[in-house]
């Protein structure tokens, strides 16, 4: 049998974004904004394992939503990824993917209950690994042999561990992973954040805010990692994955902003927001204040500046951050 090789060409290229985070992290906001903006107007999927509390994002996005129920074991999720991807939908969320480790039926559950069988003896504890751990295997093999693109939310918790200080004195400190934030752990496989081509690590005191856990170098100008993630990080994504030629830019300072419709519908951003004379920002609050509600814009005005944009129509650094506070609302 001959072997062959041609030049090799990016494109069609399926995506697997995962997004951790504990309560309140935004993951699963941001993996819907991400899915919007690589479908456009077009509905995504989402397996919701979480007794329907995707739907509550029903009023904000174009999303058809199926509940999975347990036992989530490996294979449950890989039937309702299936049927997804066989509907043709170009966008899979999976809200969430921690079950299929630590969800009832998943794999911990299932090798307790192998280990079980052997009656708790120490001599069993690692065959009692082996069948859930092989069909977790061919759940991820599925994973990287999907045509859609796959947005996999996980839980995250917080863990402490024990070490010796430089006194010889032993201390509790937030535990340290390849895949920890300050003690928070993806709940999962330990390995799968690296099966994906990007993943993310979010927390509740910056709710969106992406912290890297695999971002590769060409993905890195597509993110800003000190605002949110928005709808434009999956329109960039969508056309690196179909191999457009044009390269990935920085990010500009009004890339954060919401998608523009006929009432929010920005100033062309030819010229970056920070370059931008006061007089052209005020107007430019104006039109998010139109967008956003003036009953809201005013509560974010006053609540963090302590009066109206009048009071600070020349201060351009309040300005801008006026306008950083609306666009993340």
């Amino acid at each position: 049998m001959s072997f062959t090789f041609r030049r090799a060409i990016r494109e069609n290229v399926p995506l697997i974004i995962g997004m951790a985070g504990g309560t309140g992290s935004g993951k699963t906001y941001s993996a819907m904004r991400l899915a919007r903006g690589i479908c456009g107007d077009k509905p995504f999927a989402v397996i919701d394992t979480e007794a329907g509390r995707a739907k509550h994002y029903a009023d904000l996005f174009a999303f058809d939503h199926g509940d999975l129920c347990p036992p989530f074991c490996p294979q449950t999720y890989i039937n309702a990824i299936e049927a997804a991807d066989k509907s043709g939908y170009r966008v899979i969320v999976v809200d969430s993917v921690s079950h299929v480790w630590a969800g009832d039926g998943g794999v911990l559950d299932w090798q307790d209950e192998e280990w079980s069988k052997k009656g708790y003896s120490e001599g069993a504890r690692m065959l009692s690994w082996v069948k859930p751990k092989m069909e977790h295997k061919k759940f991820v093999q599925k994973l990287l042999q999907l045509r859609a693109h796959l947005i996999l939310c996980l839980r995250a918790e917080p863990k402490i561990e024990m070490v010796k200080g430089a006194d010889g004195k032993w201390e509790v400190v937030p535990k340290k992973t390849l895949t920890s934030l300050d003690g928070w752990i993806p709940v999962c496989e330990k390995s799968l954040p690296f099966e994906m081509t990007i993943s993310f690590l979010l927390t509740a005191h910056k709710p969106g805010v992406p912290q890297p856990i695999k971002l590769q170098e060409q993905h890195r100008p597509i993110f800003d990692l000190t605002k949110p993630i928005t709808e434009d990080q999956g329109r960039r994504l969508a056309e690196w994955a179909t191999g457009a030629k044009k390269e990935p830019v920085p990010l500009s300072p009004s890339s954060a902003s919401p998608p523009p419709t006929e009432s929010t519908a920005p100033l062309p951003h030819a010229v970056p927001l920070a370059d931008r004379s006061c007089s052209e920002l005020v107007r430019y609050i104006g039109t998010l204040r139109d967008g956003i509600g003036h009953e809201k814009a005013t509560e974010i005005i006053i609540g963090n500046f302590n009066g109206p944009v009048s009071s600070f129509k020349n201060d351009r650094e309040k300005l801008l951050r006026c306008i950083e506070k609306m666009e993340e609302t």
